[in-house]
């Protein structure tokens, strides 16, 4: 399977359906991957996008915790395919073991150590958007958004 490398956009409120999206954009490409999470899995992944350490772990925190305590490394995350319009991934860790995940938690957990992101080509020839260069603009001003918006605007 082809993968390429993706970087994550950030997080927004889809409107009028108030559903909190991930975007990510593919490295040296010019497809998008909208991703639907939820608000807990947004806040999660806006805070790892920001930096914030809240006053105690959240899940992704612990688990990059545990992997760590474990001296196991998250090597990379796969964003692999859609199914009945529901996404999947594969947590690749140190020693060639592979975990099934959310694409939000695997997200989540790519930021906070580092790991690379990757989606399928099949995946992105599904779910991707193409976005020709003209358009960059209208990135610049999502990504405007995104620096005025804070982790607290996805909860509840």
């Amino acid at each position: 399977m082809n993968f390429h490398a993706l970087d994550v956009i950030g997080v927004r409120v889809e409107m009028p359906s108030n559903q909190p999206i991930v975007l990510l954009k593919e490295i040296g490409g010019s497809r998008f991957l909208p991703i639907w999470v939820g608000a807990v899995d947004a806040t999660a992944i806006a805070f790892a996008q920001q930096g914030v350490t809240p006053p105690r772990p959240l899940t992704h925190d612990l688990m990059k915790d545990v992997l760590e305590g474990l001296g196991v490394s998250l090597d990379s995350v796969h964003l692999t395919e859609m199914r009945d319009g529901i996404f999947y991934a594969v947590l690749n860790l140190q020693g060639g073991v592979s975990v099934s995940a959310r694409p939000s938690d695997a997200i989540a957990l790519a930021l906070r150590t580092g790991s690379p992101i990757l989606g399928s080509e099949d995946l992105l020839e599904e779910a991707g958007i193409e976005i020709p260069e003209q358009a960059e603009e209208e990135v610049e001003r999502f990504k405007e958004f995104l620096d005025q918006i804070s982790p607290e605007d996805f909860a509840g």
